[in-house]
């Protein structure tokens, strides 16, 4: 079992006959059905022999396992390939938990709790918090949803009371906590809240609104320091890991001890496969337990290993292989779910070796990775170099990877899927009715929140795609510029009276239809007056998209048409204006085109993909925000072997708002 080579379980590459990984599991099955054969084989018989009478006829395939109701789940799941909003902390944020109660909490490195309400469509902010001094090192929601655990760095443990939004206590806890968990039973008067400690094995069990006395001290559980734990509401008992790479389950009673009212529980560690992680000599980095606690998900580094185990039984059921070498090995076999443009693969996997190593404060990054369940407990989602993958483990397919063309390598993750409760009372005759006001509200929002590596957002995926939503911008500037960027803001020269050479949007009437622009003066104020000047001066009007490229971009404004034209309002090129801000991470984004650096003109091109290879190469100054249909129009007509479509398309005028 230990060998992934030889586990049929293991997902990841696909073999080189088409067949899947699981079709090789029931090996011992097969054998069986052959044992006629070799009974009848004769030692002086040399090579392959026909088919005996008896054996011929049609070969019955294997049947390919189903999940029932699959479509249905999958649309209790989001499903848009880019997230739909991101909203900020000012640090990077480092845990998000979704709790029962539909609330979100976001904690980030620099002590910050903040509070969010799930609304019908979307979240709305409650409140923050400067819970702590210290970076926030573990979080934890009650199984009712009605308490929230942080502990940090400074020594300390802060209890919230959820639905009602406020901080109950302060907890001084005298050592460095390493991880928490509430282990208390819903609807239990008393929240008892478990906390480890960094540096040895002990675990101290509190009084959640008590005095921070410890009600029980565990010294005989762990001998490494525990970074995971996890409570079962079903079966009343807490799954635990430490830095040894040892599993424990226990009840968060005396004896501590392996729980010995569950029926079909484990007796002996030896009859499981707990003792992976230390045969492996990896380290695990979450235990998620699934809705009915039957089996529970772990992702482990330095092996980078998807397991799935059965809680009762302890026994290894899945194992998916996401490790750099395997990912390696498929994108260069073309085997991979999604292929990933090779430079862009290259950057994805300096960043995921950037993961294992210890940051400024000593901590691996890579421990914040987990993975998430459904609420059906068939689906598994975790994040990866390619995205985030969502998998059946019934049928061993990955059915979904969301967030694949984003530039953000995804880390911690929660979701939610529940509809949120409808106010006020309604009759039999409004709810059979078919009002499609009625049939809105009823209508589920499923989110999924991720955090993402080096990122103060928090980044939501959904059933909507990001230009669905008209109001803008789809990353939410939600705090105050620091104190280094309103300085930076001041002392940018103000402009002088009379007309502005700049502006803040404009729309390209085409002859295909309009495109709606928002331009960026702040970060590109030349390229921006650049392409206002022009555009007020008819300089566009009749020109051509000249290079149309699907899947990349399209390109106009040279009055040549051939792409060797154009010059700047100022009759010479200018130079590159590139900001932080601005990025190639998605489609419609605009750019001006050059020959190189400092060469810009008066061509600019629109995005259809996300190129982040563009970056610090082309000035961005803009991007599209509706008519994207005409994007894709344009991107979609039929083309020479010189890019330039048969049928010129032209730019009839460009209006400045």
């Amino acid at each position: 079992m230990s060998d992934s080579e030889h586990d049929a379980s293991v997902l990841g590459k696909r073999s080189r006959n088409g067949q899947d990984a699981e079709e090789h599991s029931d090996k011992q099955e097969t054998e069986e059905r052959h044992d006629p054969m070799d009974a009848d084989d004769d030692d002086d018989d040399v090579g392959p022999m026909p088919m005996p009478a008896e054996l011929e006829g049609p070969v019955a395939k294997k049947k390919r396992k189903v999940l029932p109701h699959e479509k249905l789940y999958l649309d209790h799941l989001p499903n848009a390939d880019r997230y739909h909003k991101s909203f900020m902390h000012r640090d990077v944020i480092n845990f998000c938990v979704m709790t029962k109660t539909e609330f979100l909490v976001t904690t980030s490195v620099d002590g910050i709790v903040k509070l969010w309400k799930k609304q019908d469509q979307g979240i709305e902010f409650v409140k923050l918090y400067r819970a702590h001094l210290a970076p926030v090192v573990s979080v934890s929601a009650s199984a009712d949803g009605q308490l929230f655990a942080s502990v940090a760095e400074d020594g300390s443990a802060k209890v919230f009371d959820v639905i009602n939004f406020d901080m109950i206590n302060m907890l001084k806890l005298g050592y460095t906590p390493h991880a928490c968990c509430w282990v208390h039973k819903r609807g239990q008067a008393m929240g008892i809240l478990a906390v480890s400690e960094r540096t040895t094995g002990t675990i101290r069990l509190y009084d959640g609104r008590g005095d921070g006395k410890p009600l029980e001290i565990i010294e005989t559980l762990h001998r490494f320091p525990v970074h995971i734990m996890t409570y079962s509401d079903r079966y009343d008992c807490v799954v635990s890991a430490d830095e040894g790479g040892f599993v424990e389950y226990w009840q968060p009673l005396e004896p501590f001890e392996l729980p010995r009212n569950v029926h079909g529980l484990w007796d002996y560690k030896s009859e499981t496969d707990l003792y992976e992680f230390k045969k492996t000599k990896s380290i695990p980095t979450c235990i998620s337990l699934s809705p009915d606690s039957t089996h529970f998900a772990t992702f482990s580094l330095p092996d980078r290993q998807i397991r799935i185990f059965s809680f009762l039984t302890g026994k290894l059921t899945r194992r998916y292989d996401e490790s750099l070498a395997a990912i390696q090995e498929m994108q260069q076999a073309g085997t991979a779910i999604y292929k990933v443009e090779d430079m862009e693969f290259g950057r994805r996997l300096a960043t995921e070796r950037e993961l294992e190593l210890p940051g400024p404060d000593g901590r691996i990054p890579g421990m914040w990775i987990n993975a998430v369940w459904d609420e059906s407990g068939s689906f598994v989602i975790y994040p990866t170099l390619l995205g985030i993958k969502v998998v059946n483990t019934v049928t061993n397919r990955v059915v979904r990877l969301l967030g694949k063309d984003e530039t953000v390598r995804f880390m911690n993750m929660t979701l939610y899927q529940g509809a949120p409760a409808k106010k006020g009372r309604s009759t039999v005759a409004a709810v059979a009715s078919s009002n499609p006001l009625l049939a809105e509200k009823s209508i589920r929002d499923p989110t999924l929140v991720c955090t993402g590596y080096k990122r103060p957002r928090f980044y939501m995926f959904t059933r909507s795609a990001p230009e669905d939503d008209k109001s803008g911008d789809r990353d939410i500037f939600n705090e105050r510029p620091t104190r280094e960027e309103q300085s930076i803001a001041s002392s940018t020269p103000a402009l002088k009276g009379g007309p502005s050479p700049l502006a803040n949007s404009a729309t390209i009437h085409t002859t295909l239809g309009d495109m709606h622009l928002r331009l960026f003066p702040q970060q590109a104020p030349k390229a921006v007056e650049n392409f206002v000047g022009h555009a007020r001066s008819g300089y566009f009007e009749g020109v051509i998209f000249h290079r149309v490229i699907p899947k990349f971009m399209i390109q106009t404004g040279d009055p040549l048409g051939d792409g060797t034209g154009g010059t700047s309002i100022w009759g010479d090129e200018f130079e590159d204006e590139f900001s932080d801000d601005l990025k190639h991470d998605r489609p419609y984004t605009v750019s001006m085109a050059n020959a190189g650096p400092g060469t810009n003109g008066s061509q600019f091109f629109i995005t259809t993909n996300a190129t982040p290879w563009l970056d610090k190469k082309h000035t961005i100054f803009g991007r599209v925000l509706s008519g994207l249909e005409v994007v894709h129009a344009i991107e979609n007509v039929k083309t020479n072997k010189m890019d330039k479509p048969y049928e010129d398309i032209k730019i009839v005028n460009i209006d400045i708002e």
